[in-house]
């Protein structure tokens, strides 16, 4: 069975890399091997090079991994869509809304 291709959105490519990158330089800045984050990640170092590089590929669970292999950093994926704004509304617009009937009458 020959493997789906993921087709992103450049803006969405450009996330990714960006947060490889990010990913990279924090593990540089704690002075740490790939091989190390790697083990401590329990993925493959071909695995953490491509999350490095920002790759839709790899699973968002090996991205977790790497992340809480840098001192827990994976907290921050908590963040993710916490602030739904555009969805709170949508989510109010939908609200029923009672009318009162004027029982005077």
């Amino acid at each position: 069975m020959a493997k789906k291709s993921i087709v992103l959105l450049p803006e969405t490519e450009d996330i990714l890399a960006r947060m490889g990158m990010q990913i990279k330089y924090a593990r540089l800045r704690r002075r740490l091997p790939a091989e190390l984050v790697a083990e401590r990640a329990g993925i493959s170092r071909a695995t953490l090079v491509s999350i490095e590089k920002g790759l839709p590929s790899v699973a968002i669970g090996c991205y977790a991994a790497v992340l809480h292999a840098l001192n827990y950093m994976d907290k921050d994926l908590l963040l993710v869509a916490k602030d739904d704004e555009l969805g709170r509304k949508l989510q109010d617009l939908a609200l029923p809304v009672r009318k009162r009937v004027d029982k005077r009458g």
